[in-house]
């Protein structure tokens, strides 16, 4: 009964309110990230670049957000998360104004750099941020929020590219040079240029939301964090009781926080983080959303649509983390994931099946684009929406940042690396030899998570950290 007292007096329109002004971060992550593919035609025409500009020019973003990352737990355990944010909302504008006014390539590369360093903060501090002010048991829904506006942002970003392209006529004739040169001439200015708006509302909604309450806890601000816990619990009693969980656990941490990495349980905890965000890479996820286009086409499917073939993928990436983020609680995050690494497994072995058989057997090309979906949604309801959940919720409050900086810091790493890998693998190893090998990154990933990665489904971050620190 206590505990459906509780749920009634919790105060969950505030707490979603507050998640969504986070995950906008998200959203402006998928937006950078995808944005790029609609451009890369007419930024290689219009400053003639080779082939090792061009991908310098897709890489360079990943670069500033390997940075960013770096740079973003620590930055966020001293300065607190909303300044954090704050400061990943100006680099996303600064990013998209610069973007759309570059005189020069070298100039697009510094600006693209600058929003890299925007994802890499907000790939941390968004799902941390939620984190810490969602409760026990809508906290997997909360985080996947994120997850959900990274998918949201893909396709607004696939959506504007195919608008834009659509609307160039029509801005051709509207007679001002200006708007003639950004959305008609050069239109890869008004794609990367679009990004300011979402930018700038994230920049003032965040100073709507306070400081997360168990930061202010760790910087001996309670009065503070009380009123934000007795906002969230609607109760003054709840949020003393909640403030008393957070210091015990402080309590225990006496030691700084590069000590306390080096402890056995908390050291592991880390470990097992940066295994699953590299490995995760490594399943092909971004390779398929990276290269999909360019696999269809050299099998024979796209016929020149490949940008209809995107905004299917992008559709069925953000719907399926939807239905995950309404059963993440429900189910539990290792569930999931063994459920959806065993369909991705099964459409990798499928789709690599289509590569070598699938000519000498007359399967139809569209085969392989149900193959390529199945997988996809197997991949969006498992370890797509698991994974920040997991590193948000997995570390001691102490080190929270910098341990989850060091998960995401290998996490752009295999990022930049399969972006790298991909186009040499295709080729060497060829399409079937190369999703064969996603397939089998697949299995060490699921034992992992079976042997090593505790059910935190619908316990407190504080009952999780007690867990590595016993």
């Amino acid at each position: 009964l206590g505990d459906v007292y509780k749920r009634q007096k919790t105060n969950i329109g505030y707490i979603l309110f507050l998640s969504i002004v986070a995950a906008l971060g998200g959203f402006l992550f998928g937006y950078d990230t995808a944005v790029i593919s609609g451009t890369i035609a007419q930024v290689s025409q219009q400053f003639g670049l080779t082939t090792l500009q061009e991908g310098w020019y897709v890489g360079c973003a990943l670069v500033g957000s390997i940075g960013g990352v770096a740079c973003a737990g620590v930055l966020s355990d001293k300065a607190g998360r909303k300044n954090t944010m704050i400061l990943s909302a100006i680099l996303f504008s600064a990013s998209a104004i610069g973007c759309a006014l570059s005189a020069s390539f070298n100039e697009l590369v510094v600006y693209r750099i600058i929003g890299g360093i925007g994802i890499g903060i907000v790939s941390i501090i968004s799902p941390l941020y939620i984190s810490e002010v969602s409760i026990a048991q809508y906290r997997g829904r909360l985080v996947s929020l994120y997850q959900l506006a990274i998918t949201v942002g893909f396709l607004g970003a696939y959506l504007a590219n195919y608008q834009l392209m659509l609307g160039a006529e029509s801005a051709a004739q509207s007679g001002y040079p200006w708007i003639v040169k950004i959305f008609s001439d050069e239109i890869w200015r008004g794609m990367l240029g679009l990004e300011t708006v979402p930018a700038l509302l994230f920049f003032l909604i965040i100073f709507f939301i306070p400081e997360s309450p168990r930061w202010l806890v760790l910087r001996n601000k309670d009065v503070v964090a009380g009123r934000i816990l007795q906002r969230i619990y609607g109760s003054k009693n709840e949020s003393e009781i909640q403030i008393n969980a957070i210091r015990q656990v402080i309590g225990k941490e006496s030691k700084s926080e590069w000590a306390m990495l080096l402890q056995p349980g908390i050291l592991k905890a880390v470990m097992i983080g940066v295994a699953i965000a590299i490995l995760g890479q490594f399943m092909g996820v971004n390779a398929v959303l990276y290269y999909g286009p360019s696999i269809f086409e050299k099998s024979g499917l796209s016929n020149g649509d490949s940008l209809f073939y995107q905004v299917l993928v992008g559709t069925v990436n953000m719907l399926t983390t939807v239905l995950a983020l309404v059963i993440i609680d429900k189910v539990g995050r290792k569930k999931l994931v063994y459920y959806g690494v065993s369909g991705m497994i099964l459409s990798l072995i499928l789709i690599a099946f289509y590569f070598i058989k699938g000519a000498e057997l007359g399967i139809p090309s569209i085969a392989l684009l149900v193959f390529f979906l199945s997988y996809i949604f197997c991949c969006a309801i498992s370890i797509c929406a698991v994974i920040w959940v997991l590193l948000s919720e997995m570390y001691p409050i102490k080190v929270r940042g910098l341990a989850m900086s060091i998960a995401g810091f290998s996490l752009w790493i295999g990022t930049y690396l399969i972006g790298q890998l991909t186009p040499w693998m295709l080729q060497t190893i060829t399409p079937a030899g190369t999703f064969l090998i996603f397939a089998g990154m697949c299995i060490p990933y699921m034992l992992i998570i079976w042997k090593l990665v505790p059910e935190t489904t619908g316990k407190s971050l504080e009952e999780i950290e007690k867990n590595w620190i016993k």
